[in-house]
């Protein structure tokens, strides 16, 4: 099916700014009974981009991703991907989107090859274009060699590759993928984002991860964060953490509250009590560190300095920390 929304040609690869909308969401709301999970959610997403959805649990990923993939229908607002739009052609859509959930969808009891022969006839694909199709896709994903061995033999990365297999095997214009590296060990997560890059610099696939890990979320070209039903921050990863400006210093004392109160009406700046810690954000903290200690000898108890994170970031668009707690359904 043809897509609605033309192509334009960049005129640079990393210049998005000149790629056309491919996603668009526009003050998406939705509810779980009395509970917004999602509450005004508008974002951008330009072909090509990778483009991440970083929340904690809770914060509203999840809900956004199963609208965006067809399965959940807003209470409220819009999203269109290719000029669909999700809620009133999601069928036309379908054949638009590749999707990997978080939950395996693999039949591990059939080979790679079998895995992908079913899912080729569920898009129409057939004969000797759906064979040759299959053998090019786990090639792709390095599987080739296993094509005729069950997917039960297979490890915990090489199950997630097959799973990418399957997504792309209508050659899909957007790859949707929910929490893509759970499970994985650390160089099987490297080997996925190392993939992604490829999708999107030479096949120019737009790519969404949804994601709570903030190494994965530095990798994205842009990012929206979420927190709570609600875009907190949005930008790409350098461009966020800038807004810091400055060093985040980090102080242990015994009584918090009263430094950060002593710190606030000495040097005349924010200092935020977390998690029974004094935070501060401030230019050249290494100099910064030495005049603290000399004014409240004896009271700190120890001193971190870094640069800014997207922890940070986070902190000081929501005023707490970013937190993973159990998965609550009603607002992922």
């Amino acid at each position: 099916m043809a897509s609605k929304t033309p192509f334009a040609v960049a005129s640079s690869e990393t210049d998005l700014a000149v790629e056309p909308v491919i996603i668009s969401v526009r003050d998406v709301v939705h509810r779980y009974g009395d509970r917004a999970a999602l509450n005004g959610v508008s974002f951008d997403v330009r072909r090509a981009e990778l483009f991440g959805l970083l929340g904690p649990n809770g914060s509203g990923k999840t809900t956004l991703f199963r609208i965006l993939s067809t399965l959940m229908i807003p209470v409220g607002g819009r999203a269109e991907i290719m000029g669909f739009d999700v809620a009133r052609d999601p069928n036309g859509l379908r054949r638009q989107i590749g999707v990997v959930f978080q939950a395996q969808s693999i039949d591990v009891k059939l080979t790679a090859a079998e895995n992908l022969w079913h899912q080729g006839h569920l898009y129409g694909l057939h004969g000797a274009s759906l064979k040759s199709r299959i053998a090019e896709m786990l090639g792709r994903v390095g599987l080739a060699d296993r094509a005729n061995e069950k997917a039960e033999t297979f490890s915990g990365g090489m199950q997630r590759r097959l799973e990418l297999a399957k997504g792309l095997l209508h050659h899909p214009s957007v790859l949707l993928l929910d929490e893509p590296t759970t499970g994985l060990d650390p160089g099987a997560r490297r080997d996925l984002w190392q993939y992604l890059a490829i999708l999107r610099d030479e096949e120019r696939v737009t790519v969404i991860v949804t994601t709570h890990l903030m190494e994965e979320a530095e990798r994205c070209d842009r990012l929206a964060i979420l927190n709570q039903g609600k875009v907190v921050a949005l930008g790409t990863p350098d461009d966020l953490k800038h807004e810091i400006g400055g060093d985040v210093i980090v102080l242990d004392a015994k009584n918090p509250d009263s430094l950060a109160e002593r710190i606030r009406a000495r040097f005349n700046l924010e200092a935020q009590v977390l998690h029974g810690q004094v935070r501060i954000e401030r230019e050249n903290g290494h100099r910064f560190i030495t005049d603290v200690v000399e004014a409240f000898p004896g009271e700190i108890e120890s001193i971190s300095v870094s640069k800014p994170t997207l922890e940070d970031v986070f902190i000081r668009r929501t005023g707490h920390r970013f937190w993973t707690g159990g998965e609550d359904e009603a607002g992922k």
